[in-house]
This record gives C-alpha cells, sequence and structure tokens, in this order.
C-alpha cells in the first residue's frame, strides 16, 4: 500500500478524536470541588490518566506543619477524593511524573533526604532510595530526555534519580565557587536537552544562572540574569520555556507588592534580557504555558502575607504582559496544573495568613485545545499504534515487532505548529530517545515523532506506548517488541 494512502486511512480515521481548538469560553475563572484538606506549599502532578495528584503541604504558615495526606481531582466529576499517604510529611518538596507513570517526590522542608513513589495503579506511596544529601525546600526536579530525574538547588550537591535502580547519584558539581548550599529557583529542560538553572543567589551572597549538559553531567556558567532576579532577597520565580525555545522568567522583590519584573533568557546566545514589568505582583506566583502559546501567570504574595488574586497573561506574539481577570480567590504558594481539555486547576495556597485555603478553581482560555492524540490503526485511540520501523511503511506490530536501538516513526496530533518544545515519549515505562519531531508534509494537522527504541524493555506483542506534551499525557496506544 502506497505511502499517501496509508497515512490517509490514519489520519482520516483519527479525525473524530484530533486535538482541535474548541468554541470559545469566557477566559475567566469559575469554581470547582474543594479539597478536602487545606494546604499550601504542596505539590500537584497531572497523572497519565488525566487526574491530578495532590500531595503534602503546609497545614498553617509559620510555624509550618507539613502534611503527609494525599488527594485526588477527578476533571470528570470536578470532585476530590483521598488517596494513600505520603511515608513522612512534605511541604516545598518536589513531585515529577516519570515515565512509566509513577510520581517521584523528593525532599521538603526538614530538610530530608527521603524521598518516595507514588503509584497510581495502586493509589499507595512507597519508599525508593534515599538522596545523598537532605534536599531543602527551593529546590528543582527535571526529568531529563534520557529518563533520570535532575535534582538541584536544595544542598551542595546535584544529583540524578534513576527509576530504573530507584536510586541517587551524584552528578557534576556546580559550575561557581560554591562555599554553601545552592537557592535555585528554577530549573528549566531547553529543547536542545541541557537544563537552565537559576536562582536568587547562593547563601553566601552569589547570583545563580548555569546550564546542565546531561550528555556530560557538567555545569557550566551561563549569561547573568538583568533584572532584580538575582538579588539576595529575591524569593521564587517561575520559569516557563516557550513554544520558539526561549524562556520567560517572572518574580518580585520579597513583600513588596509592586508589578513582577520579567526577563527572557535565549540559550543561542546565553543572555538574559529584561522584559519589563507584569500588572500585578507575582511572588510565590504560579506560571503555566497554554497550548496556544500564552503564559498564565496567577497569584502572589502581598506584604503582610496574604495572597493576591491578581493574574497577567503573556503574549510571545506581542512581548507584552496584559492583566486577565482576577482569581475567586487570591493565592499564593498554591498550584496550577495544565489539565488534559486545555483548562487550568488552581488549588489551595495562603489567602489571609496564616491559614491557608482548600479551596479549588478552574481557568479556562480563550481558546481551549486538548492534549496529543496518538494515532491507532483501529481509529478509536487505542490498540496497535500508528508506528512505523522508520524509512519504512511497515508498522511496529507482534508480527513485525521492534528492537532495541532501532529509530521509528509515530504518528498524531496536537503538537503546537512551529513549536521547538519537544515531546517525551515513553516506551515500555521507559523514556524514548526523541531525533525529530514535526508537521507531516502534505496533511495538514498531522505529526509525526521519530524516536529511538529503548533497551531493557520486556519484549511482548503489546508494549504500551505513550506521549507526554506540555505536562499533558497522550492516550496509551501499543506495539510489538521483540
Amino acid at each position: 500500500m502506497k505511502a499517501s494512502l496509508v497515512l490517509s486511512l490514519l489520519f482520516l480515521g483519527e479525525t473524530g478524536h484530533t486535538s482541535m481548538v474548541m468554541a470559545q469560553s469566557t477566559g475567566t475563572f469559575s469554581a470547582t470541588g474543594s479539597m478536602i484538606t487545606a494546604r499550601a506549599g504542596h505539590s500537584a502532578t497531572l497523572l497519565a490518566n488525566g487526574k491530578v495528584l495532590i500531595a503534602g503541604g503546609y497545614q498553617r504558615g509559620f510555624p509550618g506543619i507539613a502534611l503527609a495526606s494525599a488527594e485526588l481531582y477527578d476533571p470528570s466529576a470536578a470532585t476530590f477524593v483521598a488517596t494513600g499517604v505520603m511515608t513522612v510529611p512534605r511541604t516545598q518538596h518536589t513531585a515529577r511524573l516519570l515515565p512509566d507513570g509513577r510520581v517521584l517526590l523528593s525532599g521538603g522542608a526538614g530538610p530530608t533526604v527521603s524521598a518516595e513513589l507514588y503509584d497510581p495503579s495502586t493509589g499507595t506511596f512507597s519508599g525508593t532510595g534515599n538522596m545523598i544529601q537532605p534536599q531543602a525546600p527551593v529546590h528543582t526536579a527535571t526529568l531529563l530526555g534520557n529518563g533520570k530525574v535532575l535534582i538541584a538547588g536544595g544542598s551542595s550537591t546535584a544529583e540524578l534519580y534513576d527509576p530504573a535502580t530507584g536510586t541517587f547519584a551524584e552528578t557534576g558539581a556546580y559550575a561557581g565557587s560554591y562555599a554553601s548550599p545552592v537557592w535555585v529557583d528554577t530549573a528549566t529542560l531547553l529543547p536542545d536537552g541541557r537544563v537552565l538553572i537559576t536562582g536568587c543567589c547562593r547563601f553566601d551572597g552569589g547570583p545563580v544562572s548555569e546550564l546542565y549538559d546531561p550528555g556530560t553531567g557538567a555545569f557550566s556558567v551561563t549569561g547573568t540574569m538583568s533584572g532584580p532576579a538575582n538579588w539576595w532577597w529575591e524569593d521564587v520565580n517561575t520559569a516557563t520555556l516557550l513554544m520558539n525555545g526561549k524562556v520567560l522568567i517572572v518574580g518580585n522583590v520579597e513583600n513588596d507588592g509592586f508589578p513582577g519584573v520579567a526577563e527572557m533568557y535565549d540559550h543561542s546566545t546565553a543572555v538574559f534580557s529584561n522584559m519589563g514589568n507584569t500588572t500585578a505582583p507575582h511572588e510565590f506566583s504560579t506560571a503555566t504555558i497554554l497550548p496556544d502559546g500564552t503564559v498564565l501567570i496567577a497569584g502572589g504574595q502581598l506584604p503582610g502575607g496574604s495572597g493576591s488574586a491578581g493574574v497577567d497573561l503573556y503574549s510571545p506574539r506581542n512581548g507584552m504582559f496584559s492583566a486577565a481577570p482576577n482569581m475567586l480567590t487570591p493565592r499564593h504558594e498554591h498550584t496550577a496544573t495544565l489539565l488534559l481539555d486545555g483548562t487550568v486547576l488552581i488549588t489551595g495556597g495562603f489567602s489571609s495568613w496564616p491559614v491557608p485555603t482548600a479551596s479549588a478553581e478552574i481557568y479556562t482560555p480563550l481558546t481551549q485545545q486538548t492534549a496529543p492524540v496518538l494515532l491507532s490503526l483501529s481509529g478509536d485511540v487505542q490498540g496497535q499504534g500508528a508506528i512505523q520501523h522508520a524509512g519504512t511503511y511497515r508498522i511496529a506490530s507482534a508480527e513485525d515487532p521492534a528492537v532495541a536501538g532501532e529509530y521509528l516513526s509515530i504518528y498524531l496530533t496536537g503538537l503546537a505548529d512551529g513549536s521547538v518544545i519537544p515531546p517525551q515519549v515513553s516506551i515500555g515505562g521507559r523514556q524514548a530517545e526523541i531525533t525529530f519531531f514535526g508537521n507531516v508534509p502534505g496533511y495538514p494537522g498531522l505529526n509525526v515523532v521519530n524516536v529511538r527504541m529503548p533497551v531493557g524493555i520486556a519484549p511482548g506483542p503489546t508494549v504500551p506506548v505513550r506521549l507526554s506534551y506540555l505536562s499533558r499525557s497522550s492516550n496509551g496506544v501499543t506495539i510489538g517488541v521483540r
């Protein structure tokens, strides 16, 4: 069968499931079910099944009391339900979705060396290997292209977590001559696979701005931030990878109550550029890239410790910030999670200091776009995937299975047109190396991702394949593996 006919059958059979822009809505916030427990400084992780894991956080402000409880938000029912209890209480910790669908939770106030895994299939938490050093609040966890997780910023040592072995190991030393631990605000995976590390400072007073290269395991110094984001008294910023590959950084001087300061990092030149101010204060805020490329920046801390309801939208088209409708509830140290349907779940945070809120709300963008969809031969977005042995028209099926190290072409819909942000693909629970992604010539709306098959996958006729893009998981399909 000719390639054009194969693609036509695959693509046309999936048109009812493609990731299309939906009808316009109000672009405002609306209430959803409240959490079981009021919390701030917690984590919120979108699971592959579309539910959101809410874990830990403060029971109240300073002196904070950490929580071990966790709950799940179900978007289909707009409700929160209890799930397993963490092995230790955590707040200001990190939570990172792994390629196999589990969630790695590490560190937090204390500080602590402990880490644990949440398994959505059982709804339980279990311990994994301890970190080498205690990771204090304000550290980061970044899923790399090789499937390992970079832990940076909570101590003087950066570490790598390997999901295959459940262990942590030291990686390269920070590039600066750090006499004491580093306070890292943000870690951003760049399109070339390196990680941009930014922060207010070392604890001994110097600014943090480095690049981590997973290929060498080494850190190197990059440009110096242009604004007050590198001041000693600067609190937590946000960093957002834009569709063009640049990184938008937004933050505030501690408790000043003034509009936030923004700057842009260009990894091609290693230069930070001042981007002016937001319309609202954004200390301890959230920043969420929407599928159309705009960035939703919500909430912040006001003088005295209470939250702000102010919201900004950043448009990469004109490089400008504009005020959006306020949240229903003022918040800081809350969470914002892009859901599969393109809406954003906002949960918890401090509203009136020092008591956190249990309230939650949903932001619905003006244009709402669902998560990417992997194509399947059956047309029902499940079962055997539309995945070819690269350079051929042969399907990687049980009868013609894929092997470790070979290259595959995966067909899908829902990647942003012209974006340089790479998707992440897991095969058999292991991260696959991305070698190309983009549009299929002659088929508007159809995308292809070329990957290299990971090693160590258990063979079988129906090995699961899933894609993640802008932190949202696609549907799952299968391939045959030998």
